[in-house]
């Protein structure tokens, strides 16, 4: 789980994001970004997986958990820097017949990409 300094949680941060226009797309997620920063705290990040890509909630948290981890997982590397106030990493359907290596693939790509 991602350390609270890292969540994004109100509503009004989401939709600040979605409103910059900024987004990168790799295999099945996009990644909206928020305006940029200085380097004194955390980027915040939020993942977002819609009803639309499968009604059981069961597999929209599985994607949910695999996103933060391979996020968990480039923060514990140092690979992710604090340029940006926030981050929304939004799954598509391909998502669902991923295993974790290939998500952890698509989110390094992505983060990279930042």
């Amino acid at each position: 789980m991602l350390p609270k300094d890292y969540r994004l949680k109100k509503r009004s941060a989401f939709t600040a994001t979605y409103k910059t226009g900024k987004t990168l797309h790799k295999d099945g997620i996009t990644v909206f970004i928020g305006k940029e920063k200085p380097n004194e705290y955390p980027t915040k990040i939020g993942f977002v997986v819609s009803k639309k890509i499968h009604k059981r909630a069961v597999k929209r948290n599985r994607i949910k958990r695999l996103m933060r981890e391979s996020y968990r997982l480039l923060i514990k590397e140092g690979a992710v820097s604090d340029k940006y106030i926030s981050l929304i990493f939004v799954a598509s359907s391909k998502l669902l017949n991923m295993n974790f290596k290939e998500v952890d693939n698509a989110m390094r790509k992505l983060v990279y990409k930042l």
